[in-house]
Protein backbone atom coordinates (compact mmCIF):
# COMPACT_ATOMS: atom_id res chain seq x y z
CA UNK A 1 0.00 0.00 0.00
CA UNK A 2 1.14 3.44 -1.24
CA UNK A 3 1.56 5.90 1.68
CA UNK A 4 -0.54 8.75 2.14
CA UNK A 5 0.59 12.41 3.12
CA UNK A 6 -1.86 14.00 5.90
CA UNK A 7 -2.56 17.45 4.30
CA UNK A 8 -0.73 21.04 5.13
CA UNK A 9 -1.01 21.42 9.42
CA UNK A 10 -2.17 18.09 9.80
CA UNK A 11 -5.92 16.14 10.27
CA UNK A 12 -8.45 18.36 12.18
CA UNK A 13 -11.93 18.08 13.23
CA UNK A 14 -14.57 20.48 12.67
CA UNK A 15 -14.41 23.67 13.90
CA UNK A 16 -17.68 25.88 14.28
CA UNK A 17 -17.88 29.59 13.52
CA UNK A 18 -20.74 32.08 13.39
CA UNK A 19 -21.48 33.95 10.21
CA UNK A 20 -24.80 36.29 9.61
CA UNK A 21 -26.47 35.00 6.49
CA UNK A 22 -29.15 37.16 4.80
CA UNK A 23 -29.33 39.28 7.84
CA UNK A 24 -29.53 36.46 10.51
CA UNK A 25 -27.03 33.92 12.44
CA UNK A 26 -25.86 30.45 11.93
CA UNK A 27 -23.50 28.19 13.56
CA UNK A 28 -21.25 26.24 10.66
CA UNK A 29 -18.35 23.54 11.52
CA UNK A 30 -16.13 22.92 8.79
CA UNK A 31 -12.54 21.83 8.88
CA UNK A 32 -9.94 24.24 9.31
CA UNK A 33 -8.65 23.61 5.72
CA UNK A 34 -11.98 24.53 4.43
CA UNK A 35 -11.92 27.57 6.51
CA UNK A 36 -8.86 28.35 5.33
CA UNK A 37 -10.10 27.61 1.38
CA UNK A 38 -13.55 29.98 2.13
CA UNK A 39 -11.34 32.58 3.05
CA UNK A 40 -8.58 32.83 0.20
CA UNK A 41 -11.58 32.59 -1.92
CA UNK A 42 -13.42 35.54 -1.04
CA UNK A 43 -9.97 37.63 -0.73
CA UNK A 44 -9.88 36.59 -4.20
CA UNK A 45 -13.56 37.83 -5.06
CA UNK A 46 -13.05 41.03 -2.74
CA UNK A 47 -16.18 39.91 -0.49
CA UNK A 48 -16.43 39.70 3.25
CA UNK A 49 -16.25 36.05 4.23
CA UNK A 50 -20.32 35.97 5.40
CA UNK A 51 -21.24 37.38 1.32
CA UNK A 52 -19.40 34.54 -0.45
CA UNK A 53 -21.12 31.91 1.99
CA UNK A 54 -24.95 33.97 1.68
CA UNK A 55 -24.04 33.86 -2.15
CA UNK A 56 -23.20 29.88 -1.65
CA UNK A 57 -26.13 29.61 0.46
CA UNK A 58 -28.16 31.37 -2.47
CA UNK A 59 -26.81 28.53 -4.63
CA UNK A 60 -27.59 25.99 -2.44
CA UNK A 61 -30.88 26.75 -1.90
CA UNK A 62 -31.68 27.15 -5.52
CA UNK A 63 -30.73 23.60 -5.92
CA UNK A 64 -33.53 20.39 -6.54
CA UNK A 65 -32.14 18.73 -3.77
CA UNK A 66 -30.80 21.38 -1.06
CA UNK A 67 -27.90 19.48 0.80
CA UNK A 68 -27.07 21.17 4.37
CA UNK A 69 -25.00 24.35 4.27
CA UNK A 70 -21.37 22.64 5.66
CA UNK A 71 -21.94 20.02 2.61
CA UNK A 72 -22.74 22.95 0.21
CA UNK A 73 -19.51 24.75 1.09
CA UNK A 74 -17.32 21.51 0.77
CA UNK A 75 -19.05 20.65 -2.53
CA UNK A 76 -18.57 24.21 -3.76
CA UNK A 77 -15.03 24.13 -2.92
CA UNK A 78 -14.10 20.92 -3.83
CA UNK A 79 -15.90 22.12 -7.14
CA UNK A 80 -13.56 25.02 -7.60
CA UNK A 81 -10.46 23.41 -7.05
CA UNK A 82 -10.73 20.48 -9.75
CA UNK A 83 -11.83 23.37 -11.96
CA UNK A 84 -8.85 25.13 -11.34
CA UNK A 85 -6.72 22.15 -11.88
CA UNK A 86 -8.30 21.65 -15.40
Amino acid sequence: MKHVEPPPGGFAGPVKRSVTIAGHQTSISLEPLFWQALEAAAAERALPLNALIAAIDVARIEADDPPNLASALRSWLLGRAMERRT
